[in-house]
C-alpha cells in the first residue's frame, strides 16, 4: 500500500521519535511504499491567515496551490498513519493547523449543500487510518471526559475516508510514569499493528 506517515513532535530524542522510527521500519519491512511528512523538521506553517480565511471558499484553489505537495501526498495515500503526543486532550496545534490548511474543501471534503447536512468525504482512497499517540493522562480520566482527541479523529474525520476504512487507535497512557518495560511493550505493539496495515 501507499502509506503516508504524518509525524508531529518537536524532539528528535523523544519517545515519540522512537515510535515514528519503529512505525516507519515496520511499514517498510512489510513491503509498503512509505512517504513521510515530518511537520516540525519541515517547519510547516500551521496558521490560517486572515487572507486564507477570506479565500477559503471563494478561491480554494489558491490555498491548495500553497500546500500542493501535502495535498498530493494526502490524495495519493491508501493508508494514513499519524504519530503525535496528546497535549491538552488533543493533537498538537501544529498537527491541527496542518489539517486546517491541507484538508481543504475539494481535497478532503465537499462543503454541505444545506442546513443539517454533513460534509461528504473525498479521501476515499484511504482504507486504513492508524493513530499512534501518548498521553500523560490515565485511561480512566480520558474515558470519563469522553476522550475528545480520539473522538475528533476516529469519529469526526473518519467519515472523510473510504466507507470501509479500518481505524486503529494505539495510545500509551500515563506516559510521565511509564516504565521502560511498558514503553518497550508499546513499541512492540506498534510494530505488530503496522505490519498488518
Amino acid at each position: 500500500m501507499r502509506v503516508l506517515i504524518v509525524f508531529c513532535h518537536p524532539s528528535e530524542q523523544s519517545f515519540g521519535a522512537a515510535l515514528f522510527a519503529k512505525a516507519r521500519c515496520a511499514l517498510l519491512d512489510a513491503g509498503h511504499e512509505v512517504q513521510v511528512i515530518d511537520l516540525y523538521r519541515e517547519g510547516f506553517d500551521p496558521v490560517l491567515s486572515p487572507e486564507d480565511w477570506h479565500a477559503y471558499l471563494s478561491d480554494t484553489d489558491s490555498l491548495i496551490a500553497r500546500v500542493q505537495g501535502h495535498v498530493d501526498a494526502l490524495r495519493r495515500a491508501e493508508a494514513l498513519v499519524m504519530i503525535f503526543p496528546t497535549w491538552m486532550y488533543g493533537p498538537p496545534a501544529l498537527l491541527k493547523g496542518w489539517m486546517e490548511r491541507v484538508w481543504l474543501p475539494g481535497v478532503a471534503f465537499e462543503v454541505p449543500q444545506g442546513k443539517t447536512k454533513r460534509a461528504q468525504g473525498l479521501l476515499t482512497s484511504i482504507r486504513s487510518f492508524t493513530v499512534v499517540t501518548t498521553s500523560g493522562s490515565p485511561w480512566w480520566w480520558l474515558r470519563l471526559i469522553r476522550d475528545p482527541g480520539r473522538s475528533m479523529l476516529t469519529r469526526g474525520y473518519r467519515v472523510l475516508f473510504h466507507p470501509r476504512c479500518r481505524v486503529r487507535w494505539l495510545q500509551l497512557h500515563d506516559m510521565n510514569h511509564a516504565t521502560e518495560r511498558e514503553r518497550q511493550r508499546f513499541l512492540a505493539r506498534v510494530e505488530r499493528t503496522l505490519t498488518r496495515v
